[in-house]
């Protein structure tokens, strides 16, 4: 039995991917210091003999006494509103974290594979984005203390990868949307949909015209477990090559919910990126892998989590 240890795993990615590994046979131990993490996304599988959690902040030193085949890094706040109210503890995560947990890797002769994000492109030139482009990232912007803390956990991976022949994978995760995103975490699904449902004003930033991709949760977690078993270490891009504008996304909430809700323009936050689109060629090619879920499907299934009032 493969045994795999996941920080972040009470969060809304992290969660899932405990899931998925103990379906597949996994021993599973989930780490988290529950700052943007919720317990409740693992309270079921607390009964599980090939479960443990462990309430630990990555930040200081970790001691696992089990043996480990994998050691997946998801931990760090990943939304704005988040990581703007606690920058220090983000750069940490990213920082400290990601050396802590390498190190534990390298000393359990585990596979690392770091969660990134598609934020290391910042507010791109290029686009779609490629894993060859190296970003527009404001180094000193109110977003910095996310994306520069990924931009170092990358260098630091990819530097035990070189010096100490570490098996590392690096995924960068796109927008991802799906059940068990806090409802007040402050991202563009979990906000037009509890806006939509309540009939009250969806806020749309800058004129609406920027653009995103969103990927179904189902879909990120089986090109994160095909990555784990690739024997890539550079990184790849997952996420859905489906472009919308904000504004077009809007709507599309405001019709499946069947909601009043009027659109409700307000300024373009710093550093906001104007596009934001993945290459996924790499993935397709290497992992055998693409998006299989629509978006009205996926959007769907979380309006009606969202509706259960979880």
């Amino acid at each position: 039995m493969k045994s795999v240890l996941i920080t972040g795993g009470a969060g809304f990615i992290g969660s899932h991917l405990c899931e998925f590994l103990l379906e597949k046979g996994f021993k599973v131990i989930a780490m988290d210091n529950v700052v943007t993490g919720d317990i409740r996304n693992i309270g079921h599988l607390r009964g599980n003999a090939n479960f443990q959690y462990i309430n630990h902040d990555v930040s200081r030193h970790i001691s696992i006494n089990d043996d480990l085949d994998f050691v997946l890094h998801f931990a760090s706040p990943a939304s704005p509103i988040d990581y703007q109210k606690i920058p220090i503890q983000t750069l940490k995560a990213g920082s400290l974290g990601t050396h802590n947990t390498i190190g534990l890797a390298l000393a359990k002769k585990a596979k690392y594979l770091l969660a990134s994000t598609s934020e290391v492109y910042g507010d791109p030139l290029v686009n779609p984005q490629p894993e060859t482009y190296w970003g527009n990232v404001n180094p000193t912007g109110i977003r910095a203390c996310y994306d520069e803390s990924k931009r170092f956990s990358e260098a630091l991976t990819m530097a035990y990868h070189r010096i100490h022949g570490l098996d590392t994978k690096i995924v960068r995760i796109f927008n991802t949307f799906g059940p068990k995103m806090r409802k007040e975490d402050g991202r563009v699904v979990p906000n037009f949909i509890n806006q939509a449902l309540k009939n009250a004003p969806i806020t749309v930033y800058g004129s609406g015209n920027q653009t995103r991709s969103f990927c179904y949760v189902s879909d990120l977690i089986e090109g994160i477990y095909r990555l784990m078993a690739s024997p890539l270490n550079e990184p790849v891009n997952i996420g859905n090559p489906e472009e919308h504008t904000i504004l077009e996304f809007a709507e599309l909430i405001k019709k499946l919910a069947k909601s009043k809700s009027k659109i409700a323009f307000k300024p373009l936050p710093q550093d906001d990126p104007h596009v934001r689109c993945p290459d996924i060629t790499k993935a397709k090619k290497e992992l055998k892998w693409q998006p299989k879920v629509e978006l009205r499907e996926g959007l769907m299934k979380t309006i009606k989590w969202f509706m259960k009032g979880n």
